[in-house]
C-alpha cells in the first residue's frame, strides 16, 4: 500500500511541477491502446525522484516559513506521513506553523518543547506512530521540529526517506539561516556608516554655530580626505594651532605625533601614573592643561579609546586652541567608534569560523567562509592557545590579543573558549615575538603560550588544537611557567599527553611510584616531590636541595629512603628513565599531590 502511495503521490507532484513527459499526462496508457505495457519503475525510485525535486525546492524557497511548509505539504513522499505540526526556532522560542489553517494541538506543543532540542515520540490521537524530529543544523542549532505522524508503522526504508526528508530540511534551513545573517550584517554596517555620516554632519554644524566654522571646516575637511585616522586628525589640528599634536592609546602609548619635538624613543608609560591622569581629565568637560600639555579624553559613548594633546611649553593656547582641540577630539571619538563597531563584527564573523574550525567542519565550506572574512585558510596554519594571569577570555583581552597579533604580523583568525583565547595562524609564530608583545600591552609578564604542531589540512585542526593546549599545560607546570611553548619542541611530554589512556598511566605510575605515593600519605612526607625535583634539576644536590629550601644532607637522606622504600636504584640507566618519566606522568597528567 506505502508503495503505491509513493507512486500515486509522484505522479501528482511531478504533473504540477512539469517532471512527467506530456505524453504520459494526457494520452491513455499503452496497454489501452494495445500495445505492450511497459515494466513500471520501483516505487521506491519515485519516491527517491520526488523527494530529489522536493530538495530542490526546498533550497530554492525564499525564507524558512516557506521551507517548512514545503516540508510538510511533501512529508507523504517518504511514505505513510501527514505532516502533524511545525515548528521553527525563533530567538530560542518553538513557534508553531498552521497546517491547513489549524494551529498544532496543545499537547503537541508542550511535548515538542519538552523534547529541549532531542526527537521523541509524541502522542496524537487515531494515529499509533508519531514522532517529532528536530531539523539540527549549522549556523544556529535547533532551527525547529517536524511533527510527522502514521496510521500504520513505518517499514526501515519508510524510516530512512523520512530521515532523508528532514536532512534536507534542515540543510536548507541553514542555508536560509545563514544567508539572512549575512543580509543583517551588510545592513548594520550600512547602518554604521550612515550613522557616521549623520554625526560629523551634526558636528560641522555645532562648529559653524560656535563661530568656527572656517577652521573647523578645515580640519573636517582634512580629516574626512585621509580617511579619518589618528595621523590625519593630528596633522590637521597641528595646521589649525601651530603647535605639536599627538594621540596615544589609553595605556599611554604613542599612535601618531605631528609636529616638532617628538621624543625618540618615546618614553613607556607608567600605569598608575597613565590611570591617575585619566580620572583626572575625566573629570572635566573640556580639555585639562597637564604640565605643558593640554590634553583632552577621546571617548564615544562614555568608553575611553585613547588621549588627544596638544604640547604647549610656552602657554599660547588660547579659546580658539581650546575649541579646535575639542572638536578634534569628537572627530577622533566618532572615527574610533566607527572602527570598533566594525572591528566588533568582524572579529564576531572571524569567531564563528574559528569555533566551528576548531570543532571540526566541512571543508569546502570553511574555504569559503574564511575567504568572505578575508583570512587565506591555505598552507600551513598553527593553533595557538593564550592564557594570562588574572585576565578573563573576554571581549577587552580578545582586542588585547588581536592588537598585540596584528603588532608581530601575524595573521590568524581569533576566539575565546573558557579561559583561553585561541588563534587560528598562518605561519609558525616566532618563538618570543608574540609573547613579548602582550606582555606590552597588558603590562605584566605573566602569560603563558601553546603553539601545536603545523596543520595542513582543515581536518587537523581539531587535533592541533588539543596539541597546543598540551604544550600550554606542560609550559605552565614547567619550572619556567611564563613564556610560549611549541608543541613539537616538548620532547618527552608529547607522549604524556591526550593520546595516552589514563588507566595505563595510572597503572605506570602505581607501578613505579605506588609505595612511595602510599609512604607519603601515611607520613605526610614528600618523597615524590622530592624525586620530581631532583630530576628536574638534573641530578645536581645543591640546585634541588636550594628549590626544596633543605639542607644538602637533608636532600641525601631522602634520596636514600626513597631507595630503600621504592627498591629502584636511581644510578641504574633504566630505573632512572622510568621513574623520571613516572614522576611526569604524577606531577602534568595525574595531577601532582593529592
Amino acid at each position: 500500500m506505502a508503495d503505491s502511495r509513493a507512486h500515486s503521490l509522484y505522479q501528482s507532484y511531478s504533473r504540477r511541477k512539469g517532471n512527467l513527459p506530456r505524453s504520459s499526462a494526457g494520452r491513455r496508457p499503452a496497454a489501452a491502446r494495445g500495445g505492450p505495457r511497459p515494466p513500471p519503475r520501483p516505487a521506491a525510485d519515485h519516491a527517491l525522484h520526488e523527494l530529489a525535486a522536493l530538495s530542490r525546492a526546498l533550497f530554492g524557497a525564499p525564507d524558512e516559513a516557506e521551507i517548512l511548509r514545503l516540508a510538510m505539504d511533501h512529508v507523504a513522499a517518504a511514505g505513510p506521513y501527514s505532516a502533524e505540526a511545525g515548528y521553527l526556532n525563533v530567538v530560542g522560542d518553538l513557534v508553531p506553523t498552521p497546517r491547513d489553517g489549524q494551529m498544532p494541538a496543545s499537547a503537541v506543543s508542550r511535548r515538542v518543547r519538552e523534547l529541549a532540542g532531542q526527537d521523541g515520540a509524541v502522542t496524537v490521537a487515531g494515529r499509533p506512530w508519531a514522532r517529532a524530529l528536530g531539523l539540527r543544523g549549522s549556523p544556529g542549532g535547533l532551527h525547529g521540529y517536524l511533527v510527522v505522524t502514521s496510521r500504520s508503522r513505518p517499514t526501515k526504508a519508510e524510516r530512512s526517506l523520512l530521515a532523508m526528508l528532514v536532512r534536507h530540511t534542515a540543510a536548507a534551513l541553514s542555508a536560509a539561516f545563514a544567508d539572512r545573517l549575512r543580509r543583517e550584517d551588510a545592513l548594520e554596517l550600512r547602518r554604521l556608516r550612515e550613522e557616521r555620516t549623520v554625526l560629523q554632519r551634526q558636528l560641522i554644524s555645532v562648529a559653524a554655530e560656535l563661530g568656527y566654522e572656517r577652521a573647523v571646516h578645515a580640519l573636517m575637511a582634512d580629516v574626512a580626505a585621509s580617511g579619518g585616522g589618528e595621523e590625519a586628525v593630528t596633522r590637521a589640528l597641528h595646521g589649525l594651532t601651530g603647535l605639536p599634536a599627538l594621540v596615544e592609546d589609553r595605556f599611554g602609548r604613542l599612535k601618531s605625533w605631528t609636529g616638532h619635538g617628538r621624543p625618540d624613543p618615546y618614553p613607556e608609560p607608567d600605569p598608575v601614573r597613565q590611570d591617575e591622569m585619566l580620572r583626572t581629565v575625566a573629570k572635566e568637560a573640556g580639555p585639562v592643561r597637564i604640565k605643558d600639555r593640554l590634553v583632552t579624553l577621546v571617548r564615544p559613548h562614555g568608553e575611553i579609546l585613547g588621549v588627544l594633546a596638544l604640547v604647549d611649553t610656552r602657554y599660547e593656547a588660547d579659546e580658539h586652541t581650546v575649541l579646535a582641540l575639542g572638536h578634534a577630539a569628537t572627530s577622533l571619538a566618532l572615527e574610533l567608534g566607527h572602527q570598533r563597531k566594525l572591528a566588533e563584527v568582524e572579529l564576531r564573523l572571524h569567531r564563528e569560523l574559528a569555533d566551528d574550525l576548531l570543532a571540526g567542519t566541512d571543508e569546502a565550506s570553511a574555504y569559503a567562509r574564511s575567504e568572505a572574512v578575508g583570512h587565506d585558510l591555505h598552507g600551513s596554519h598553527y593553533v595557538v592557545v593564550v592564557q594570562w594571569l588574572n585576565r578573563t577570555a573576554d571581549d577587552s583581552f580578545a582586542q588585547t590579543v588581536r592588537r598585540a597579533v596584528s603588532a608581530v604580523g601575524m595573521r590568524s583568525l581569533l576566539t575565546c573558549h573558557a579561559d583561553q583565547v585561541v588563534l587560528i595562524a598562518g605561519g609558525r609564530p616566532h618563538a618570543r615575538a608574540l609573547y613579548e608583545a602582550l606582555a606590552r600591552e597588558t603590562g605584566i609578564r605573566s602569560g603563558t603560550i601553546g603553539v601545536s604542531a603545523p596543520c595542513d589540512s582543515v581536518d587537523d585542526i581539531p587535533h592541533r588544537y588539543q596539541e597546543a593546549q598540551r604544550a600550554l599545560e606542560v609550559r605552565r607546570h614547567s619550572r619556567e611557567r611564563y613564556g610560549t611553548s611549541f608543541f613539537d619542541e616538548l620532547g618527552l611530554y608529547r607522549i604524556l599527553g591526550p593520546g595516552s589512556g589514563h588507566r595505563e598511566l595510572e597503572t605506570f605510575v602505581q607501578e613505579w611510584l605506588g609505595q612511595l605515593i602510599d609512604y607519603d600519605s601515611r607520613h605526610h612526607a614528600t618523597m615524590v616531590e622530592t624525586l620530581s625535583r631532583y630530576f628536574d634539576c638534573g641530578g645536581n644536590y645543591d640546585e634541588t636541595a636550594e628549590s626544596l629550601g633543605i639542607h644538602r644532607s637533608t636532600l641525601r637522606y631522602r634520596l636514600q629512603r626513597i631507595r630503600d622504600i621504592s627498591g629502584n636504584d636511581l644510578v641504574n640507566v633504566e630505573d632512572r628513565l622510568n621513574l623520571q618519566v613516572a614522576t611526569r606522568v604524577w606531577k602534568i597528567v595525574l595531577g601532582g599531590p593529592g
